[in-house]
């Protein structure tokens, strides 16, 4: 079911459904942007991060800083940590009952397995909690700007609750079935993300070390049948070497093996994940896992310096 099929940023010309109070959790590379573009579209969010003075530009701009999970008690919590393990981490019973309290509706925006998303909403639903599984792609440019695509699984009713607020950073959003179908969905892009990315790394490699011009070559990518949102996004840090911000590598190989494990329950065979999932392992096992995932094109460069 597409919910939402906007061609324009939140701050466009067009009503959208008053969001109800929203609390955002984890503020990193994706987290910040988020609650960024939520204030900045008049919803006032409550922010928490573990590290604590990532929400201060926040905050001085008008968000509300929350100094425990369980003050983000919120009808609407979107969850941006790195993986539904570090957010079960939080679920002491304080926070669970201020969140059961406020009847929340926990926005899970990471990419995780199906699994972990179903056995958490399992373990909240007797305390009020409701679950929407919601990852995103489009990167960090598009929650700054707030077309972010989100792939939405879960209750009808539980999505109707937090769609006002996906309407204010997403312009495509779908709801693709039950709970965990959002991250299935992640999943497959997730693997479209990851192979281009390594195939763009592999071919920068082969130009570089036959004398090519690679801004030549990329001009040449963008005007013909493989331009990509990708290589439109990444194409300056693989210009220029260049690593900080964005997807790290620790989570590309975290998502690959969650899509292997996926795809062996589906009893799908498969080829081209393996050979991802070690490029970008032993990108990792290089000391690069903090970096951004664009950094796995060092593996065809490192002996030319």
């Amino acid at each position: 079911m597409i919910l939402s099929l906007r061609s324009c940023p939140p701050d466009c010309e067009g009503a959208l459904m008053v969001p109800p109070q929203t609390s955002v959790i984890g503020l990193g590379p994706m987290g910040h942007p988020i609650a960024a573009t939520l204030l900045a579209a008049g919803a006032a969010p409550t922010v928490w991060n573990r590290t604590a003075h990532r929400a201060d530009d926040l905050v001085e701009a008008g968000a509300h800083r929350a100094r425990t999970p369980a003050e983000a008690a919120a009808p609407v919590i979107l969850s941006v940590l790195p993986d539904v393990t570090q957010l079960r981490e939080l679920l002491d019973e304080g926070t669970i009952a201020a969140w059961g309290a406020a009847g929340a509706r926990l926005v899970i925006m990471s990419t995780s397995g199906p699994d972990p998303v179903r056995e958490l909403a399992q373990d909240l639903a007797p305390h009020g909690i409701g679950v929407v599984d919601a990852p995103v792609s489009g990167g960090v440019a598009g929650a700054q700007a707030g077309t972010l695509s989100i792939m939405v699984g879960g209750a009808e009713q539980d999505v109707a609750t937090v769609l006002p607020v996906l309407e204010l950073i997403g312009s495509t959003i779908l709801h693709l079935g039950e709970l965990g179908s959002g991250s299935i969905a992640k999943l497959c892009n997730q693997i479209v993300v990851g192979g281009t990315l390594a195939a763009l790394a592999e071919a920068f490699g082969l130009a570089r070390r036959s004398g090519l011009d690679v801004q030549q070559l990329i001009t040449l990518l963008e005007g013909g049948l493989a331009r990509s949102e990708v290589l439109t996004q990444k194409k300056d840090k693989l210009l220029e070497r260049e690593y900080s911000l964005g997807g790290s590598a620790d989570n590309q190989v975290k998502d690959l093996r969650y899509a292997t494990d996926a795809s062996a329950r589906a009893g799908l065979p498969t080829r081209l994940l393996p050979a991802l999932l070690s490029l970008y392992t032993e990108t990792v096992d290089q000391g690069n896992g903090q970096q951004d995932h664009t950094v796995v094109q060092e593996l065809y460069l490192a002996d030319r310096d």
